[in-house]
């Protein structure tokens, strides 16, 4: 899910495209539909709306507490103390 990039995505690729494997994009409508019965969140972008998200929120919907943040934008303790397992990339 990236809020800003997903209308340029549509455009070049549309709403069905197919993908290798007979999979195909599906298109979440905010960051906790795209974590549903998700095994891991991967944070690629450091948009505002990804900074303070709710952790038992994300808990709930995810099938695996792990979160790789790939910004740094969060902070371990939180995140971990929230049941996550935290994987802060470039630290």
């Amino acid at each position: 899910y990236d809020p800003v990039a997903m209308a340029e995505c549509r455009r070049r690729l549309g709403d069905g495209c197919s993908l290798p494997g007979n999979g195909r994009i599906e298109y979440a409508s905010d960051m906790y539909d795209a974590a549903l019965g998700a095994g891991a969140l991967l944070l690629l972008t450091e948009w505002k709306q990804f900074r303070m998200p709710s952790w038992p929120v994300l808990r709930r919907v995810m099938t695996n507490p792990l979160i790789v943040d790939g910004r740094n934008i969060y902070d371990r303790y939180e995140v971990k103390s929230e049941g996550f397992i935290y994987y802060g990339i470039g630290r």
